[in-house]
């Protein structure tokens, strides 16, 4: 059960509290056992809000909200196809902070701040310093999406674009609720799972708001990491009037089987959220031992269908370089 000690601080103070220190991870969680089984990392460093904390078994090895947090050693192994920037980004990046791969959509990396640090994340090599789009930037940003009149969608992503503070988003809901050909604001974010309380009132009144379709696609992996209070912020953002969607990652060991999976759907239209996809892992480097291998993930895929409604079945997909779209799991190839 979460600390309400914890929840009760607003959503910037819990972000600046958040747990960089393995130690005081493991000491909180009574793992101090397995300070030889992990390793401090130079780059990503581990970073977790005590929220998210509070919702991990405490002397349970085999959390799978820890093991989706927690360094390992196994990220040191160097696993050929694993690379740095496996959906090759950097070649869709016609101006500063903005990714067009989609024909109708681009992307916004408005930050590159996380409020937790996932292992397995496909950008934790991106160049974000070379990709923030300044004050000035947003000109070129408005001129390429008017100059693309295909363009109807925006995601603000990043990082996380909900780490920023309201006063920044807000503007840049502004900047693209002015130009006339966008129809939909989509927000790719983990924040309401792991810091719920980034819900505010404010933020959730501003996006109703909106005249844009707002869509809200949270990252969620697990059933465990939506409790009682997480729910209760999910709903209100779906009674705000936005569409809330779930994508997760397929991560060995921790949400592969398929008690896991309905349990994971179950508990997101519980809180008011839709699954949208399951993706099988980006091959990054230093995420290799959470993959599952396609046919594992293709026989699971078999037995969601038959366990649950349609539309709590997520699509299984593979994201590719220089494809146009998220390319779907051949379901009958081996079946």
């Amino acid at each position: 059960m979460i600390n309400h000690l914890i929840t009760q601080k607003n959503w910037q103070t819990q972000l600046s509290e958040g747990i960089t220190s393995i130690d005081e991870l493991l000491s909180i969680l009574k793992l101090e056992s397995l300070r030889a089984d992990v390793y401090v990392p130079e780059h990503f460093e581990l970073r977790v809000p005590r929220a998210f904390v509070a919702k991990m078994t405490v002397g349970d090895s085999n959390d799978p909200l820890l093991k989706q947090v927690l360094p390992d050693r196994q990220e040191q192994v160097t696993v050929t196809g694993y690379v740095a920037d496996p959906l090759a980004e950097n070649a869709h990046n016609p101006t500063k902070g903005l990714l067009h791969k989609y024909k109708s959509r681009v992307l916004l990396t408005i930050t590159g701040a996380c409020a937790i640090h996932c292992r397995y994340c496909f950008r934790q090599h991106f160049d974000y310093s070379a990709n923030m789009p300044t004050a000035d930037a947003k000109q070129s940003i408005i001129d390429y999406i008017t100059a693309h009149p295909e363009i109807n969608e925006v995601i603000l992503s990043g990082g996380d674009p909900l780490n920023v503070t309201n006063r920044r988003l807000f503007a840049w809901l502004d900047t693209l609720e002015a130009i006339p050909q966008l129809t939909t604001i989509r927000l790719h974010t983990r924040l309401p799972i792991v810091i719920p309380a980034r819900l505010d009132a404010s933020l959730l009144e501003r996006l109703a708001q909106s005249r844009c379709h707002i869509v809200m696609v949270i990252h969620c992996n697990h059933a465990n990491e939506i409790d009682v209070l997480t729910a209760e912020y999910l709903q209100r953002a779906r009674a705000a009037g936005m569409t809330l969607l779930n994508q997760a990652v397929l991560l060995k060991g921790i949400n592969d089987s398929v008690a896991a999976q309905i349990a994971l759907s179950q508990r997101l239209f519980a809180a008011g959220v839709l699954p949208y996809y399951l993706h099988v892992l980006d091959k990054v480097a230093g995420a290799a031992h959470f993959d599952s291998d396609e046919r594992s993930a293709v026989a699971l895929y078999w037995s969601l269908l038959a366990a649950l409604p349609g539309y709590l079945v997520p699509k299984l997909v593979r994201e590719l370089p220089d494809r146009p779209f998220k390319v779907p799991i051949d379901i009958y190839n081996g079946a």
